[in-house]
């Protein structure tokens, strides 16, 4: 029995702790903006912005000459940032519905990035799969400071210093984006400015989105945004606690992906969003706020 729970231990060793924090750090701050969003009915901005950085990157290149190089993840940055623009006036000047805005933004600008790196980086190779999958596997190649004796990968440091800045953006401005999330009308009679909240909401997503897709891809990414949310807000009608619970999630979701990954000897972030999806599914059944198993046994009560 020990040995099924040493088992990721034995096959990657320390990496495996690694590979275990990383998906937590990126899941962590994916789970709390993520919560925010299913508040706002606006989950598949996050769909439109892990698409819509392509063309942020390769402008970035053309400048920089240099993969490696800050400068990429700004670009991509602002390109998330300028999809949530573009959809919001659309939405706003137009009769278009938001859901017709995101898919007309972020295909536009995913097929501008991909029309701009056949034009000007020819010469540039890009691994579909690692588009889509990530390269989170890749956190065991990196150099970074010793803590303790060991060798911290510097991804994973990048991303601690992305999810405490999260923690703290939610923290100190719990109230604002919880007023703006759920009556932007009353928010604005207490002096917020739900539009400049809301721009500020998106440009922050942008950066996590934008740290979070080297790691787990383009799609992954929407999944570690979604699931934890909508699985906490199955759980409870508390805000606070529903954060608290999305994070568990991430926590959770990230360790039995480690050991998912053994058995399946795959990708460690699909395997991740799959333990991910398991909490949901339990989270949709037996969840005591809206469960179907909760709701049909209050039903009986009632009926009783």
């Amino acid at each position: 029995m020990s040995e099924y729970w040493t088992m990721p231990w034995d096959y990657f060793g320390i990496g495996a702790v690694w590979l275990a924090l990383m998906c937590f750090l990126v899941a962590l701050p994916c789970s709390q903006l993520g919560a925010f969003l299913v508040m706002r009915r606006m989950s598949l901005v996050g769909d439109a912005i892990s698409h819509s950085v392509l063309p942020g990157i390769v402008i970035a290149f053309m400048f920089v000459g240099d993969l490696a190089s800050p400068w990429l993840l700004i670009g991509a940055a602002f390109a998330g940032l300028l999809v949530t623009v573009i959809i919001e006036q659309i939405h706003r000047r137009t009769r278009i519905k938001q859901d017709s805005a995101i898919g007309i933004a972020f295909t536009s600008l995913f097929a501008l990035g991909v029309v701009m790196l056949n034009v000007y980086l020819k010469k540039i190779h890009l691994d579909a799969q690692c588009i889509l999958e990530g390269q989170i596997g890749d956190v065991l190649n990196y150099d970074g400071p010793v803590v303790l004796g060991y060798t911290v990968p510097e991804p994973i440091v990048t991303m601690t210093v992305v999810c405490l800045l999260t923690l703290l953006l939610v923290a100190v401005f719990y109230r604002v984006l919880l007023l703006t999330s759920f009556d932007s009308g009353l928010a604005a009679s207490f002096g917020y400015r739900p539009a400049i909240v809301h721009y500020c909401l998106m440009g922050f997503l942008s950066v996590v989105v934008v740290a979070a897709f080297q790691a787990v891809g383009a799609i992954l990414v929407i999944a570690l945004l979604i699931l934890p949310g909508a699985t906490a807000y199955l759980c409870t009608h508390s805000m606070k606690l529903l954060l608290v619970l999305a994070g568990l999630h991430a926590l959770i979701a990230s360790v039995a992906g480690i050991y998912i990954n053994v058995w399946i000897n795959g990708s460690q972030s699909a395997a991740t969003v799959v333990a991910g999806l398991a909490l949901f599914i339990l989270a949709w059944l037996f969840g005591p706020a809206d469960g179907v198993v909760s709701k049909a046994w209050h039903r009986r009560k009632v009926n009783i």
